[in-house]
């Protein structure tokens, strides 16, 4: 989401939490978490948003946190949920959070969940394209002059401290079970690494049109070589955090539209305007790239469930809110 609102100025120093139903600062660790103004309960109920900022590293990530209609406020009690975390929270948070709450009405056995978004301040754009290619870029090696890669950081701040701050300091008395993590097009390709390199962390694992193309599709390689073909004769990376047991293993979900690699021409489009504009994306081959992405986590063995989805007709923009809307119902459905 994109608000030209500042955070409360009035903080003082914590070492874990204080009272940020106040406006006043939450601090873990080096990150300090400064709430904005409460939003008027008929504009965004029960939603709330921080400016999490780590001054030594120079980082600051607008934090959205959506809860279910029923709790009265944050601090109810004998209440268990789920939660998803969403990459890009400017450009998907309010979509994931504006479809669990869609759902309840006509599904009253969906199970609470929350909804902790992740995005920058901003003004002007849905995406900071200089952070995220930071913070969601794998680290495998590419061209020169590339940024180096924040992921591994990313996910560190996102198991290390966003997470405590949700479930400790948000909502201190909520239990909380299982987690999910989304990402789109490149915050897909973030995902699928985090899969890979950290499958114990979260229970389902969302990847909406992940480009996988990206870096001449290194990533695909080293799917293979973390998680090898799914031969019991060959040696695999093994994680401190993974367990054998089928049932505590990930669910992934992935998705890529059909008028992605093979896009039809718009009524009011030219013929060159067409054939440029399809010979960019038949470029990322996101069919190919992704039913090859799903038969090497497939054919791995390291997951309990992976699940392919082709939107028929959609473009890779469209692809990022149906995977939302779907990908709920994978998650909740376990």
């Amino acid at each position: 989401m994109s608000r030209e609102l500042q955070p409360s100025q009035h903080s003082r120093d914590i070492s874990s939490s204080t009272d940020y139903l106040g406006g006043k600062m939450a601090s873990l660790g080096n990150w300090s978490f400064a709430a904005f103004p409460p939003f008027p309960a008929t504009v965004l109920p029960n939603y709330a948003v921080w400016n999490a900022t780590n001054e030594f590293k120079n980082i600051t990530y607008q934090i959205g946190v959506s809860w279910p209609f029923e709790w009265k406020s944050r601090e109810v009690t004998n209440k268990t949920a789920l939660t998803m975390y969403v990459t890009d929270g400017n450009a998907y948070g309010l979509t994931a959070a504006e479809n669990f709450k869609r759902r309840k009405p006509v599904d009253a056995a969906q199970p609470d969940s929350v909804v902790v978004t992740i995005g920058y301040p901003l003004s002007d754009s849905v995406y900071d394209l200089s952070r995220r290619f930071v913070d969601l870029r794998p680290p495998l090696p590419g061209p020169e002059g590339d940024p180096p890669s924040g992921a591994d950081d990313f996910i560190a701040f996102i198991d290390g401290t966003l997470r405590p701050w949700v479930q400790n300091t948000v909502f201190p008395s909520v239990t909380f079970t299982r987690d999910a993590l989304y990402g789109h097009s490149f915050g897909g390709v973030f995902v699928v690494y985090a899969l890979i390199a950290y499958p114990g962390m979260f229970d389902t694992y969302l990847a909406a049109t992940p480009t996988m193309v990206w870096n001449n599709g290194s990533l695909l390689d080293e799917v293979t070589r973390r998680w090898g073909t799914g031969n019991l004769q060959e040696p695999v990376l093994a994680y401190a955090n993974e367990t054998g047991t089928t049932a505590a293993k990930p669910a992934v979900f992935i998705t890529y539209g059909s008028a992605e690699q093979f896009p039809p021409r718009r009524r009011t489009e030219t013929e060159a305007a067409f054939q440029e504009r399809k010979a960019l994306w038949q470029s990322f081959k996101q069919t190919e790239v992704t039913q090859e992405l799903f038969y090497r986590i497939q054919g791995s063995r390291r997951t309990r469930d992976v699940t392919l989805k082709e939107y028929v007709g959609q473009d890779h923009a469209g692809v990022a809110s149906s995977t939302i809307a779907d990908g709920i119902g994978y998650f909740t459905d376990w």
